[in-house]
């Protein structure tokens, strides 16, 4: 007796296996879906999908042709309707179904259908789930010249929920900048240095994580805030030309201009701030040109050497007001340190000038300095050009004369180096010049020594000849002496 391939209950069995993980999957988007019929609305019910796909049974005939009869048909209407005559791909063979291969169908349908169950129930899930955005953000100014606080309240539904685990994702800017600064705090609240002669923008959403997001993460909408000071004074009363300087890492000298529209008796005045200094503090030692403040010198820094210093220059003239002005330094940036000291220059046998110096005496750090070596050649020209010959960490420096040249300089200057600031101004140059005679000069210095030593002989000899002379004939004109 023939077989067919796999038996009537194998093929029930199978059909069952994928109805059930249907309406399993069915059953965890009906959990998260609040319409009805969601089940078939996404999935579609078993005989829908039985008559959609249907599935078929083979069999082995006993010319060795193969016949597939439709489920859900008449057997007799298929003989005349979808009775199909295949040409094997094999030989007619008796096939005998095992046990085994049916225990090895049932774990391969486990291991497609599982996967899916899983990502069906999860995709569903995942797709449902929402978290409200947080609360009543604000940006407010505490008076700090430009610090501002950005704080915001939970989200309604997790105010009472301690099992949760919440991050809260900030962006914010001044206005006109192309980036965000974005920062992921647990916090309500955060701080941080703004220029306040633009407006301040920022936003926050809430980030759920954890069991109460099923494993992934939810991210809510956004929270929007800005902020903007009040408009005070004309725009071309406020300071122009605002530039600070910090010398040999002891004290900050800043210097400006007064706007184009100040009033004659405009008096201006320079507020700072940095974190750790308490209340903005007023400057102490002004600047002053033709009765006017432009400039103001700050001491006692160096806590704040790597910190933003906040500073704002205000002014008051009557009865107009004047526009303020808002700056962030970071004076380590803003470093001008002294010239390098004792440069001296030297020249070896092989022609090599060696050039050596040491770093400046204050507070400015050795090890934060970097410097730049110039060199000019010429032939007695003041106004040769200078050509860079290196830029190093090092105080020394060789290099090799040139034969054409007479007199050389070097000049070195250093400024702060990348290790200890993104910037910073070149000192003052140190100038020292080195003479080196020509080969030239030296030949013909010898020849003319030789030529100058041959006539010195020469004349020398002629001296002494005509001396010699005078001698014999001052003897022969003396008288003869007698008794």
């Amino acid at each position: 007796m023939q077989l067919r391939i796999g038996s009537q209950a194998d093929e029930m069995a199978d059909e069952k296996t994928a109805r059930e993980a249907a309406l399993l999957c069915g059953a965890c988007t009906k959990a998260h879906d609040s319409s009805p019929g969601a089940v078939e609305g996404h999935h579609g019910s078993g005989a829908e999908r039985r008559g959609r796909q249907g599935y078929s049974k083979w069999e082995t005939r006993k010319d060795g042709q193969r016949w597939e009869q439709q489920s859900g048909q008449d057997p007799r209407a298929a003989q005349d309707v979808s009775h199909k005559l295949i040409q094997p791909t094999a030989p007619p063979a008796k096939y005998t179904v095992s046990g085994d291969r049916r225990m090895e169908m049932g774990v391969w349908w486990i291991a497609v259908v599982s996967p899916l169950l899983l990502w069906c129930c999860e995709g569903s899930s995942a797709h449902q789930l929402s978290v409200d955005p947080p609360q009543d953000l604000q940006i407010v100014d505490p008076g700090l010249l430009g610090h501002l606080y950005m704080q915001w309240k939970p989200p309604l539904s997790l105010e009472a929920s301690h099992q949760c685990p919440v991050t809260y994702k900030l962006k914010y800017r001044n206005a006109g900048d192309t980036d965000w600064k974005v920062i992921f705090t647990k916090k309500l609240k955060y701080g941080d240095n703004f220029d306040l002669n633009r407006p301040v923008e920022a936003k926050v959403q809430t980030l759920l994580e954890g069991p109460c997001a099923n494993g992934s993460e939810v991210q809510s909408e956004w929270t929007h805030a800005s902020f903007q000071l009040p408009s005070q004074g004309a725009l071309e009363s406020r300071i122009q030309d605002f530039r600070c300087v910090y010398y040999n890492w002891e004290h900050l000298r800043c210097t400006w201009q007064p706007g184009r529209q100040a009033p004659p008796g405009a008096r201006y005045e320079l507020y700072y701030w940095y974190a750790g200094l308490g209340d903005p503090a007023q400057c102490a030692d002004y600047i002053w040109t033709r009765g006017k403040t432009t400039g103001c010198q700050l001491l006692n820094l160096r806590q704040a050497e790597y910190l933003d210093i906040n500073i704002c220059v205000n002014g008051s003239a009557e009865p107009a007001q004047l526009q303020p002005s808002y700056f962030i330094l970071q004076i380590k940036n803003l470093v001008k340190p002294p010239p390098p000291e004792r440069l001296a220059l030297s020249m070896s046998a092989s022609k090599e000038i060696h050039v050596q110096w040491s770093s400046p005496e204050g507070g400015t750090p050795a090890e934060c300095l970097e410097y730049e070596v110039q060199l000019q050649g010429s032939d007695g020209h003041a106004d040769a050009a200078w050509s860079s010959a290196s830029t190093q960490l090092e105080t020394a420096f060789v290099f090799s004369q040139a034969n054409g040249t007479r007199l050389s300089c070097v000049r070195v200057r250093g400024r702060t180096n990348i290790f200890c600031a993104d910037q910073g101004f070149w000192s003052d140059w140190t100038q020292e010049c080195f003479y080196v005679p020509r080969e030239d000069g030296k030949q013909l210095f010898i020849l003319v020594a030789v030529v100058l030593s041959f006539f010195s002989v020469v004349l020398v000899i002629v001296f002494a000849v005509h001396r010699k002379k005078r001698a014999l004939a001052a003897k022969k004109l003396q008288p003869p002496t007698g008794c």
